[in-house]
């Protein structure tokens, strides 16, 4: 299999990019008969998921992402097929999987989820028009094998299953991750609604939304309520108005405290993950010791915020669902991983 320079994988990519920026007719219609197959994937979050790929891919990007394995590249040995076992839960969750496969010179044999089928297919296609050196890099399999490594990315339960089945070829197997953010009670409305997507964009199934707040003693919460108010729209989409009622049941009648504004609520509780609909809270008294903490259950939490990334280790509000190329899933570097098998 043809392995590219990096100018020319750069310059495809490149392109790629800003056909994601530019979407054509067909990838908007796309986009928007998603959510005929999977009810969570409305419009507005989808465009936003091909939109934040498509700024990801600008050429300044991927050349600041690829510069830092020049010497691997020059070291490049024969292309293997890496197995990939893609989530589905927000729209394109693998397609950053599939990119450094493609990009470290392998080819990628892709078990795609059936909640997201459509995306990735298309945007491979315009892929291998702008470059067809990456017609024979992928193909879409309903099991895998002949593979020489995998990446699979699971719940807790499936990860054990992919555990035994893969354990004996090079792998990285993901599992259940939430994120927090902190808040220390000097944060502005302006502040609130920029927290407001990291815990709302696509209905907070992603692992890099927030699932859980970590607050000062004696914390009103009217403040957060009035931030996030620009949010309440989500409310008018069944399926999360059926999990917000369904969730405020249980917690009713289990004589559960909490405090909600009609479209969202908030228990207190020790676990990072939240229903759908919901958040937890925990109390903190001293930032060092809640640092400790969080570096403690590192293996749950996929990234922290905070207001203007104050808090050691942690990104500003409304950065998590935009990261970088070089910011992996469960701080795996999966180039250098494909890069050295």
């Amino acid at each position: 299999m043809p392995q590219l320079s990096i100018n020319d994988t750069v310059k495809a990519f490149t392109s790629l990019g800003e056909y994601l920026n530019n979407p054509t007719d067909e990838l908007n219609a796309l986009i928007n008969s998603a959510q005929f197959h999977n009810g969570w994937f409305i419009p507005e979050y989808t465009h936003e998921a091909v939109s934040a790929i498509g700024r990801s891919l600008s050429e300044n990007s991927l050349k600041k992402w690829l510069n830092a394995y020049n010497a691997q590249f020059d070291q490049r040995r024969t292309s293997k097929t890496v197995g990939l076992i893609l989530a589905g839960n927000i729209p394109l969750v693998g397609f950053h999987d599939v990119l450094c496969v493609l990009v470290a010179g392998h080819k990628a044999q892709l078990k795609l989820s059936s909640n997201d089928n459509k995306l990735i297919p298309h945007i491979l296609k315009k892929l291998v028009e702008i470059e067809p050196a990456y017609a024979e890099s992928f193909e879409f399999v309903e099991r895998l094998n002949g593979f020489d490594a995998v990446i699979a990315t699971g719940s807790n339960n499936s990860s054990r299953y992919f555990e035994y089945y893969f354990g004996k070829v090079p792998n990285i197997i993901r599992k259940n991750r939430n994120s927090v953010a902190i808040l220390n009670g000097t944060e502005t409305a302006e502040d609130f609604n920029e927290l407001g997507k990291d815990i709302f964009w696509y209905f907070g199934l992603g692992c890099r939304n927030v699932s859980k707040l970590y607050i000062p003693e004696n914390y009103s919460f009217n403040a957060f309520f009035e931030g996030i108010e620009s949010y309440k729209p989500i409310i008018n989409i069944h399926k999360y108005a059926n999990n917000f009622d369904y969730n405020l049941t249980l917690l009713m009648m289990n004589r559960i405290p909490f405090f909600e504004n009609h479209f969202l609520m908030l228990s207190e509780n020790p676990s990072y993950t939240s229903p759908i609909s919901a958040l937890h809270y925990e109390v903190y008294s001293n930032s060092e010791a809640l640092a400790k903490r969080l570096k403690t259950d590192a293996e749950q939490i996929q990234c922290v915020v905070s207001k203007n990334g104050h808090f050691e280790g942690s990104i500003p509000f409304g950065q998590a669902q935009q990261p970088g190329l070089w910011d992996y899933a469960d701080g795996m570097d999966t180039m250098q991983f494909l890069l050295t098998l």
